[in-house]
């Protein structure tokens, strides 16, 4: 079956770094654009970034542009997403998320899988 593990996350201070993995199995991985979205508590689950199948397009959300970078890795069946100058709003549990469209998406329905989720927390 279908597994997306993310890995990566932790606690970091802000201004920091950290770099989340996203490592799939089970699927044609070339064959999905990737997606990251975040979620606290209480709150709808939120759009970071997106990557079209071939990682030579990519989509952020205005509150990380600049910030954040995703990438991807076909041949290793990874995605990742790069995040640095990270601020404590950007506090969350993040997933990562596959679609079954070549080009990257910012709407949680278009995706078909998802990752259990990694936590983030910035401490100010």
């Amino acid at each position: 079956q279908v597994q997306l593990v993310e890995s990566g996350g932790g606690l970091v201070q802000a201004g920091g770094s950290l770099r989340l993995s996203c490592a799939a199995s089970g699927l044609t991985f070339s064959n999905y654009a990737m997606g990251w979205f975040r979620q606290v508590p209480g709150k709808e689950r939120e759009f970071v970034g997106s990557i079209n199948w071939s990682g030579d397009s990519t989509s952020y959300a205005d509150s990380v542009e600049g910030r954040f970078t995703i990438s991807r890795v076909n041949a290793e069946n990874l995605v990742y997403l790069q995040m640095n100058s990270l601020k404590p709003e950007d506090s969350a549990v993040y997933y990562c998320a596959a679609t079954s469209s070549f080009d990257n998406s910012a709407s949680a329905r278009q995706y078909v899988y998802w990752g259990q989720g990694t936590q983030v927390a910035v401490s100010s």
